[in-house]
């Protein structure tokens, strides 16, 4: 593998992995309705296992109100039922095909424990950042072992790799102070 097809491999998968911390901060509920707080739950339908999106049309009429319309009318206590197990501390208000989700004012003791939460998901980012850039380096000292690359090249290719993994943990770290203080606003 050439130098620069490493260097750019790293990055895909950096960028990869700040998307999927980005995407599980959306799921996080902050007291605003979001369809992301309910739309990857997975409801047993049909013999299988699907997702809410597939199941309902979700809307947010008011900023704190989801409303969820089944597809399918027999749907609806199982998408009800997934509700209540995925402990958002959300109850579910059914009417015929409709399911309202009135979203709650946040305790002070819930925003606590959805800020470690956050927390925790940023820094699995950044672990599996740091992961790459080692699999990089790892891969750049092997060229090197064998001749591929001179010791210049490999220096610049840590550098940039470096350069890069800085770069990514500090998204994820913006992103982590805007989640938190999301979370934290009243």
């Amino acid at each position: 593998m050439a130098l620069d097809d490493i260097l750019l491999e790293a990055e895909e998968k950096m960028l990869k992995t700040t998307g999927v911390v980005h995407h599980e901060f959306s799921s996080i509920r902050t007291g605003k309705a979001s369809s992301a707080l309910v739309e990857n739950i997975m409801v047993e339908a049909y013999g299988v296992q699907m997702s809410i999106k597939q199941l309902a049309g979700i809307t947010t009429p008011e900023p704190r109100l989801l409303i969820l319309q089944a597809f399918d009318p027999s749907n609806v206590t199982a998408i009800e039922k997934a509700i209540h197990e995925s402990k958002l501390g959300i109850s579910p208000l059914v009417e015929g095909r409709v399911i309202r989700l009135p979203i709650p004012e946040l305790s002070e003791e819930r925003r606590r424990e959805l800020g470690k939460l956050v927390k925790k998901m940023a820094e699995d980012g950044r672990v599996a950042i740091r992961h790459v850039r080692r699999d990089a380096l790892e891969a750049v000292k092997k060229l090197k072992k064998e001749s591929a690359i001179s010791e210049d090249e490999a220096a610049d290719a840590e550098k940039e790799t470096q350069k890069l993994t800085d770069q990514y943990i500090a998204e994820i770290d913006k992103s982590l102070a805007l989640k938190e203080k999301d979370i934290m606003t009243v």
